[in-house]
C-alpha cells in the first residue's frame, strides 16, 4: 500500500516533515476546500501560483470525501499532513481522520506551520499566556528545531534572503513608513507556508534581539492564543465588548470604509490597497481597524471577516487577534484608550504623502493630501468628526460595567 501527501499550509518541498514522512513515492494532494472558496481574486491568484512545481493532484470538495476517493484511487493506507490548530482546522481533521479511519487509511499530522507549535509554550502554571512579552520570553527560551533539509533557492526563500541582506539591519526605523520598501512582504509565504518560520529564525544573525524574529513571535503568540481560546475566532476576548458595548450598524459607513471612500486620506490609501493588490501594511492595518471601530463604532467582526475575504495573508490567529488588540478587548492590558487619529498617523509614518498619492488617485497633485475635507474632484467628504467620534468611543467605553 502507499502513501498520499495532503499538502496544506506546507506549500513547499523542502523542510516539510510531512512529506518527508509519507516518502518519495507518495502521492501529492491539494484539496481545495469550498470553506476557503469566497476570498478576493488576489487571493485566488496567489494559491494558484503557489501550487505551481508541487506536482500535486488536485481536487475540489469536501475534503474528507475527497481524500477517501484519493486514497482508493491511489492504493494508499496512510494519508500524510502537515498540523493547523485553528478552530476550523481542528474539526475538519477530526471529521477526515474518522472518515478515512472507515475505510482503513491512517491520518498521520506532523510539524507546525509555526516555530514552536501553539499550546506547547506554557508558563510555570502550565497554562498558556494571556500577554505577549512574557510569552515572548519563554518563546526565546524555549527555542526551535533547525530546518530539517536543505533549503534551496526557491522564490519565497530568495524573498527572505534579498530581504535579511538588504533591509533588515533597517527593519526597525523603517518598518512603519508605508511609502517605502522596507518590509518583508513574506506574510503571504508564510501563511501558506512556502517558507517555514524556522527556516527564517536559523538566518537571522541575532535573532533572540531581532526585530523581525519579534514580529515572527507575535504571529506565534496569536496562534497559541487562539489555541488556548478558539472563541477568539469570532467572539471578544472581553466579553463586555459582545455583550454590552454600544455600536453602529450604519451599512454605508461600511460600505465607504470598504471601498475607501471614508474622506481620511491615510485610511482611504489602506483600504484600496487592499483591494487592488489583496495585502496591506500593518501600520494601515491597524489605523483603518482603529477608524472602523472607533471613529464608525461599528463591530470589529465587521472588519474582521472583510480582511479574511481579501488578504492574501489572511490568517485566523492573527487578524483575529489583531482586530482584537486595536478594539481594546483581546490580549492588551490597557488597549481601549488606544485610538489612531488617520490624520496625525499619515502625516507621521508618510509624511510627504507618497503612499497616500500612490493608491488615491484624485490626491496625487493635491500639495497637502493628508487633510481631510481636501478639495479634490471626486474624493468624498469627510464621513466623520474624527475629534468627535474619539469622544464618543471613549463614552462609550466608560459606560461599560466594570471586569
Amino acid at each position: 500500500m502507499g502513501a498520499l501527501h495532503w499538502f496544506r499550509r506546507d506549500l513547499r518541498t523542502f523542510d516539510n516533515p510531512a512529506l518527508e514522512a509519507a516518502g518519495h513515492d507518495a502521492i501529492r494532494v491539494f484539496v481545495r476546500d469550498p470553506h476557503f472558496a469566497q476570498v478576493g481574486s488576489p487571493r485566488a491568484r496567489y494559491l494558484d501560483q503557489a501550487l505551481i512545481g508541487l506536482d500535486a493532484v488536485e481536487a475540489t470538495g469536501d475534503p474528507a470525501r475527497e481524500l477517501i476517493a484519493l486514497a482508493k484511487a491511489h492504493g494508499a493506507d496512510r494519508v500524510y499532513c502537515t498540523g493547523d490548530a485553528t478552530p476550523y482546522a481542528s474539526k475538519r481533521d477530526e471529521r477526515v481522520r474518522n472518515a478515512l479511519a472507515e475505510g482503513g487509511v491512517a491520518l498521520h499530522v506532523i510539524d507546525s506551520p509555526y516555530a514552536i507549535p501553539p499550546g506547547e509554550v506554557r508558563n510555570q502554571a502550565g497554562a498558556g499566556f494571556r500577554v505577549f512579552t512574557p510569552f515572548y520570553k519563554a518563546w526565546l527560551a524555549q527555542g526551535w528545531a533547525a530546518p530539517t533539509s536543505q533549503v534551496p533557492e526557491v522564490p519565497a526563500v530568495t524573498q527572505w534572503r534579498r530581504f535579511r541582506d538588504e533591509r533588515l539591519a533597517g527593519y526597525k526605523a523603517n518598518r512603519d513608513n508605508p511609502g517605502l520598501d522596507a518590509t518583508s512582504r513574506l506574510s503571504p509565504a508564510l501563511h501558506f507556508g512556502q517558507i517555514h518560520p524556522r527556516t527564517i529564525l536559523a538566518e537571522i544573525p541575532e535573532a533572540q534581539t531581532d526585530p523581525f524574529a519579534r514580529q515572527l513571535a507575535w504571529r506565534e503568540f496569536c496562534a497559541d492564543v487562539l489555541w488556548h481560546r478558539p472563541q477568539a475566532a469570532w467572539a471578544s476576548l472581553d466579553e463586555r465588548f459582545d455583550s454590552h458595548m454600544e455600536y453602529s450598524d450604519n451599512r454605508d459607513h461600511f460600505e465607504a470604509w470598504t471601498q475607501g471612500r471614508t474622506g481620511y486620506p491615510f485610511v482611504d490609501a489602506g483600504m484600496r490597497q487592499l483591494l487592488a493588490e489583496g495585502w496591506m501594511h500593518n501600520r494601515l492595518r491597524m489605523v483603518t481597524a482603529s477608524f472602523l471601530i472607533k471613529d464608525l463604532h461599528l463591530p470589529w467582526q465587521w472588519g474582521a471577516r472583510w480582511f479574511m475575504q481579501h488578504l492574501i495573508d489572511g490568517d485566523v490567529a492573527n487578524n483575529q487577534l489583531g482586530w482584537q488588540w486595536v478594539a481594546g478587548c483581546g490580549t492588551d492590558a490597557a488597549p481601549y484608550f488606544r485610538i489612531f487619529n488617520p490624520t496625525t498617523q499619515g502625516r507621521k509614518f508618510d509624511p510627504d504623502g507618497v503612499y497616500i498619492r500612490r493608491y488615491v488617485e484624485e490626491l496625487a497633485d493635491v500639495p497637502d493630501p493628508h487633510e481631510p475635507g481636501v478639495f479634490a474632484p471626486d474624493y468624498p467628504a469627510p464621513l466623520v468628526e474624527h475629534a468627535r467620534e474619539r469622544d464618543i468611543a471613549l463614552a462609550r467605553f466608560q459606560a461599560l460595567p466594570s471586569r
